[in-house]
């Protein structure tokens, strides 16, 4: 994919800054029907980057925390370090030097965007530093890239609502046209990840590469109930488009008990459920703090009477995407 942006000169930038501590939160993508093209941000859990600048030139990545060892300390292998690296090349500013860690707050490999909020809380932080001569759209594309060295595919489901925040909508990628949607009121997020793995390759690997045209149809009546709820603030609406008919059914076979855990949300009072993102992360949407607490307690102790541990999580909304710590 190639980079969009057009180049800033670093000399339209702002007053440029020694150290920032940056945290970029965690996504749901595809909100059930909208594969590829929708998402949220959560505001939690999320990721942490501190940046501080280094007299000898080029990015180093200098330690990870909280990943069990899984991630390369290898600046051009890493989703962080790599696309600051990429962004320095873009502005012509491959002489600074970099030093960057990275602190994993969330679940690797989970379907909540780990790769994303790394990604993009890197790239918000070098943007600081350097006096934020980019706009956030502007970093989009940089981020997509990081997604693509992640997982393969440069997608923009969870970087864009992580980097933007709310709630976004893909309208295209050639060219890349992303829309922000108003974000309900009382609209809450009930998120749960199993400890079991799902790789995301091999989720989207499971994709089925032709679909008949009423299963298309009724997709497409979906999204657009989907997005008319959110402009309508119609919880209702809501909940009875959060239907899939082409990605769930196949990767739900991958996530131990996803039909049970979706009985115990829905009788908990969820507008509705699926898998975040390639799973085996699943999220519900709720009309109240208290009855997405609810449904994350009662589907995890529903998989610990399964033997599966899990992390829950409990959201609103979160509007601002990366913030600055």
């Amino acid at each position: 994919m190639e980079l969009e942006t057009e180049k800033e000169p670093a000399e339209k930038a702002g007053k440029e800054r020694e150290q920032v501590r940056v945290f970029a939160p965690a996504t749901a993508a595809n909100l059930v029907c909208g594969f590829d093209i929708l998402g949220l941000a959560l505001e939690q859990p999320g990721d942490e980057v501190m940046m501080k600048r280094s007299d000898k030139s080029g990015v180093r990545l200098l330690k990870i925390t909280g990943d069990d060892g899984r991630l390369p300390l290898d600046p051009a292998k890493n989703t962080v370090s790599a696309c600051v690296q990429m962004l320095l090349k873009h502005l012509g500013r491959e002489d600074i030097g970099v030093e960057i860690a990275l602190h994993k707050q969330m679940p690797i490999g989970s379907g909540l965007g780990s790769s994303a909020a790394s990604t993009v809380a890197g790239l918000y932080a070098i943007n600081l530093l350097l006096g934020e001569p980019l706009s956030k759209h502007e970093l989009l594309p940089f981020a997509m890239r990081g997604e693509e060295l992640a997982c393969g595919h440069g997608h923009a489901d969870n970087v864009a609502p992580s980097l933007f925040g709310g709630i976004t909508l893909i309208k295209s990628y050639e060219p890349l046209d992303v829309i922000q949607l108003p974000i309900p009121k009382d609209l809450y997020c009930s998120v749960v990840f199993p400890h079991v793995d799902v790789p995301t390759r091999a989720a989207r690997q499971m994709i089925r590469s032709k679909i008949d045209l009423k299963d298309a149809v009724i997709q497409w009546g979906n999204i657009a109930g989907l997005v008319s709820g959110f402009f309508m603030n119609d919880h209702a609406l809501i909940g009875r488009s959060m239907k899939d008919v082409l990605i769930e059914p196949t990767r739900a076979i991958l996530i131990p008990e996803f039909y049970e855990m979706r009985e115990q949300a829905m009788v908990s009072g969820a507008l509705g459920f699926g898998i975040s993102g390639s799973g085996p992360s699943v999220f519900a949407f709720a009309s109240s703090k208290q009855t997405a607490l609810n449904i994350t307690n009662n589907i995890v102790q529903h998989l610990q009477s399964k033997g599966i541990d899990s992390n829950g999580y409990v959201s609103a909304i979160n509007e601002q995407g990366p913030r600055e710590l």
